[in-house]
């Protein structure tokens, strides 16, 4: 079916769909989610030798919740015949209406926490063993490639030249007030780089073919697609777009133990929010009980307990997981490549691109074409996690 045919037969769909597109665009739950002292509050943390609870400060919400909420809430879904897509666009509002709360109560701790738990939910028994599985294996890795000595200078030519590979342009910033080394940010189309990190080798590489060779690739691939949704986001996207990113890491051969031990460790960081831990007790069980760097310590820490304690990190290892065994038992992977998609909902998808309504994806992982991984011991790992 021609797109335009699709567009005067869904009509209702398309008007829905433009709606929630406007109202998205305010709310990039990581633009608000990154604390605007973290070098400050890090030196006082480290200076008290670990025992300061660090007090974040956070962006101002450019937009009035409650207003948002109820224009959200105001869409006449009914209009949607298809009961599919209509139970589709209504738990996307949902899942809207569940991030606009987590960004209102952004620096109140419970209530953040409380939201969150609602968008991000929380690491089972399952997810635990299996990060305390992936820690009893000892590393073996180049050291050279891990060496950090690379600047960020150093790092912005490095995936400029990397994303030529790939016929889309993006932006590249620097920020010293982001909690991750890199990060896209969707609607503006741009990496941004922590200004005083150092990169090693093997970093570069896994940031590249995590960021740009997915994270990016997602981004455009979705606002190329009739429907906005594709860009803006399905409900729970995060577990299968950051499996998809950390599967682009292992499909590169860039997937190290250190790297998997780092996601192991967000598991156990995320599990301690659960225990009631503050953000002293997490350093204190990364730092004392797992003898990390102080410096990972506090990443990892800072990453689970912004905003008043986010467990999204444990996702990046179920995803990887689930995409796994996705890719291993025939999944056709350029489906989960049509924007900000997940793998539970590969139905509407499809079903979306049977009528018309969703195209294919025009850009590629690099990764995912060209399967360069050699790495056995990574291959045990991820066939034995539950």
């Amino acid at each position: 079916m021609l797109l335009e045919d699709a567009k005067k037969g869904y009509a209702d769909l398309f008007e829905i769909d433009h709606n929630l597109d406007r109202l998205v665009k305010n709310i990039e739950l990581l633009n608000y989610l990154n604390p605007l002292n973290i070098e400050q509050e890090k030196k006082t943390f480290f200076k008290s030798k670990f025992t300061y609870e660090p007090s974040f400060k956070y962006r101002k919400i450019k937009f009035n919740p409650y207003k948002m909420q109820r224009l959200f809430f105001s869409q006449r879904l009914e209009k949607i015949e298809d009961e599919t897509i209509r139970n589709f666009y209504e738990e996307i509002i949902y899942e809207y209406s569940g991030l606009i709360s987590c960004i209102e109560h952004i620096g109140q701790d419970k209530k953040f926490y409380y939201n969150n738990l609602k968008v991000f939910g929380t690491p089972k028994q399952r997810d635990v063993e299996n990060a305390q599985f992936i820690l009893h294996f000892s590393e073996e890795e180049d050291l050279e490639v891990m060496k950090p000595r690379y600047n960020v200078d150093d790092a912005v030519a490095y995936f400029e030249e990397f994303g030529k590979a790939y016929n889309f342009r993006f932006s590249i910033k620097k920020s010293t007030n982001i909690s991750a080394a890199a990060m896209v940010l969707n609607a503006s189309e741009t990496l941004v780089l922590k200004r005083n990190h150092m990169f090693s080798e093997n970093q570069l590489k896994v940031l590249a073919n995590h960021e740009i060779g997915v994270h990016m690739v997602t981004t455009f691939n979705g606002k190329l697609q009739p429907l906005k949704v594709f860009s803006n986001g399905f409900k729970n996207n995060t577990e299968t777009q950051e499996g998809l990113a950390v599967f682009s890491e292992y499909m590169s051969n860039s997937l190290t133990l250190k790297r998997m031990k780092e996601l192991a460790y967000r598991v156990i960081a995320a599990d301690s929010l659960i225990k009631g831990y503050s953000f002293s007790d997490t350093f204190d069980l990364l730092y004392s009980q797992y003898k990390l760097d102080k410096h990972e310590a506090w990443q990892i820490t800072l990453r689970v307990h912004r905003g008043g304690g986010f467990t999204k990190d444990f996702l990046y290892l179920t995803g990887l997981k689930k995409v796994y065994d996705f890719y291993h038992s025939g999944g056709e992977m350029t489906k989960m490549l049509t924007g900000k998609v997940t793998l539970e909902n590969l139905d509407v998808i499809e079903k979306l691109q049977e009528l018309g309504l969703a195209a294919p994806s025009k850009f590629v992982t690099d990764s995912y074409a060209n399967n360069s991984n050699e790495n056995k011991k990574m291959d045990f790992i991820l066939r034995n996690l539950k």
